[in-house]
């Protein structure tokens, strides 16, 4: 695997730290409704292969895909997959997932949970901008706000061409990001909240006339608290920890909905949605999230 060992996001320590935080009860408790939410977008609201005729045959419903013993699986391109939160929902559902990441802890534990449920899944531990299978996948997916974190917006691009060349004729990528018009709609300098047993406070900073969000953010192990023996020592984008406080800054880019999809139409796909939210709302004032769906062309 080839990866840039200078770009903060290659820190192991820094994801083992933050994963309680970030992967809270409440993040995996939502995993079947984001992965309703992933399969209705994708128009392959696929279940158990053997549960899928007779779904389909009960709802009436022709967005369901039938399957039954021997049917194909729909193939999933899970990008920045991380623990498997939602591939392995979506491979409880019938697909065959492959999740790509560059954390290998969070792979192995996927691999854990795959194991222990016999689900049709790998992990591989691989850059998204350098992992293709050119013509393999029926859906790629990005989901989580992990869009827009190299330091190259052209390595952006690269990573959604790798999609397009590796999704099938009609072939749809989804991305989950906030969208610059929520990040500036909702800015705030900072906040503070309690999670999974830390204090988490955070910064936030614009860049650039928005075009990227500094953010800082500190964890404070509750495990002692009033100890008042831990310092931070922050030194551009690395991490230093000492006693019971943790310290990470990085830089997030932010796309508008428009640039977004510039970006996916520029890079191949024939057509772009936008949606507010995954009950298929629209990008508006009243959106939680941007969620982008390009269509590669093309009969599936």
């Amino acid at each position: 695997m080839k990866v840039r060992k200078e770009e903060w996001f290659n820190d192991g320590e820094f994801w083992g730290r933050f994963a309680p935080v970030m992967f809270d009860g409440p993040r995996w408790a939502e995993a079947p409704a984001v992965a309703d939410g992933v399969t209705a977008l994708a128009r392959l609201k696929l279940y158990r292969a053997e549960e899928a005729g007779a779904k389909a045959s009960e709802a009436g419903d022709p967005g369901v895909t039938a399957g039954g013993p021997g049917a194909a699986a729909p193939r999933c391109l899970d990008l920045c997959c991380g623990f498997g939160r939602i591939g392995l929902e979506l491979a409880r559902r019938g697909f065959s997932v492959t999740g790509v990441d560059i954390t290998e802890s969070y792979l192995r534990a996927a691999r854990e949970d795959r194991d222990r449920e016999g689900l049709d899944a790998e992990f591989i531990l691989e850059d998204v901008r350098s992992f293709k299978r050119p013509g393999a996948f029926d859906l790629a997916i990005n989901l989580y706000n992990s869009f827009g974190y190299f330091e190259d917006p052209r390595d952006d691009a690269l990573m959604v061409r790798n999609a397009w060349e590796s999704l099938k004729p009609g072939g749809t990528l989804m991305i989950e990001t906030l969208g610059k018009e929520l990040v500036v709609r909702d800015f705030v300098k900072g906040e503070w909240f309690e999670r999974a047993g830390y204090y988490v406070l955070t910064r936030y900073e614009s860049l650039d006339s928005w075009s990227a969000l500094r953010n800082t953010w500190i964890l404070i192990d509750q495990g002692n608290p009033g100890r008042g023996s831990g310092t931070i020592e922050q030194t551009g984008q690395t991490e230093r920890t000492k006693g019971r406080i943790t310290e990470k800054t990085f830089t997030h880019r932010l796309y508008a909905a428009s640039e977004l999809r510039r970006l996916l139409l520029d890079s191949g796909f024939s057509e772009v949605e936008l949606y507010g939210d995954w009950d298929e709302s629209p990008y508006d004032h009243r959106a939680g999230k941007l969620i982008a769906l390009g269509r590669k062309g093309g009969a599936p």
